[in-house]
């Protein structure tokens, strides 16, 4: 979870955008700053590296099965869940246009 979570605050904050993280004022519904989110990945990188390292996840195929499985489960739900946000705030733009 830790290190599939690396991907796109690192990508939203060396691009310069704002990234939904959980110090943003509105958990998860305000953005925080580029420099948050580059802080915020590297936070996850490390703790994802470490995990990894203790659980020994490496040398057991069966822990390597799980840790791909819930890199691609937990990317598709995001991808799920931010493509409905996205589409409700546009939704609610044009309706206050």
């Amino acid at each position: 979870m830790f290190l599939a979570n690396v991907v796109p605050h690192f990508v939203h904050g060396i691009s310069g955008n704002p990234f939904p993280t959980p110090f943003a004022r509105l958990q998860g519904k305000e953005l925080s700053s580029p420099i948050v989110n580059v802080a915020w990945a590297l936070v996850n990188l490390i703790v994802g590296w470490v995990l990894f390292r203790v659980g020994k996840v490496s040398s057991d195929n069966g822990a390597l099965v799980a840790f791909f499985v819930g890199i691609i489960a937990l990317s598709l739900w995001l991808s799920f869940l931010f493509t409905k946000r996205q589409a409700s705030s546009a939704t609610a733009k044009l309706t206050k246009s």
